[in-house]
């Protein structure tokens, strides 16, 4: 499960990875200030979150004990589930009360 640097086609994904990453942050950069633009940027992200977790993770899925075994400690080893958390709308209001106060 962990990505193994010795083999090219995980150096690949890492490669693939970053370019992801970077793309994102781009993306992040062009939308500073347009909180409708974020906003859309962070729906890309959640709806292909769950693109990946419904269609291809659930299909690759371990049909064994032993694989769900090293699955299960591979997730607790390497950082836990992902997940995308959404800002709670209390919270969301709590900023927006202190930007008006603030004015």
């Amino acid at each position: 499960m962990n990505i193994n640097p010795d083999n090219s086609s995980d150096q690949n994904l890492s490669v693939q990875l970053q370019s992801v990453k970077i793309a994102i942050q781009d993306a992040t950069q062009t939308c500073q200030g347009n909180v409708i633009l974020l906003l859309a940027l962070l729906r890309q992200l959640e709806n292909l979150h769950r693109e990946i977790r419904d269609g291809v993770f659930q299909e690759s899925l371990p049909d064994n004990r032993q694989r769900l075994y090293a699955l299960l400690k591979d997730i607790e080893s390497q950082g836990g589930w992902p997940y995308i958390e959404r800002m709670r709308l209390q919270a969301f209001l709590a900023n927006l009360s202190d930007e008006i106060e603030n004015k």
